[in-house]
């Protein structure tokens, strides 16, 4: 069975393994997800990732979750554009996640990149999912 938004998958995956207490998540390997794990990373809401392989050979992202005092680093992830309703921003008109506190992952020309990042940069792009 094909799936139709993996990266809304790997979302849930996410948000549910935090509500469960998990340390640890699973979920196929692509490039996007990898790109937006390492945006999670370098902002501090994952530990980090490993790339392991299953027994058919295919690539599985293992992603530690990070917990602080008991609590999810991760307070909520959310899927902004998805497969049937796009949503692109310029920088100018990007929008702030709870006063700046939280971000937002953002496909530019440059790769994906926080939104402080792009605004820094001075381009806009497709905001993939905000985080907070």
């Amino acid at each position: 069975m094909t799936m139709t938004d993996p990266l809304g998958d790997m979302l849930t995956r996410i948000r549910n393994g935090l509500t469960a207490k998990k340390s640890l998540v699973e979920c196929p390997m692509s490039g996007l997800k990898e790109a937006v794990l390492k945006v999670l990373k370098k902002e501090g809401f994952i530990r980090g990732y490993t790339i392991n392989k299953d027994d058919d050979k295919k690539s599985i992202l293992v992603i530690e979750l990070k917990y602080f005092e008991g609590k999810p680093a991760i307070k909520e992830i959310k899927r902004a554009s998805r497969p049937g309703l796009r949503l692109y921003s310029s920088k100018k008109d990007m929008p702030l996640n709870y006063g700046g506190l939280g971000i937002s992952i953002v496909s530019t020309s440059k790769g994906l990149m926080s939104d402080h990042d792009a605004r820094n940069a001075n381009i806009g792009g497709e905001i993939l999912c905000s985080v907070f």
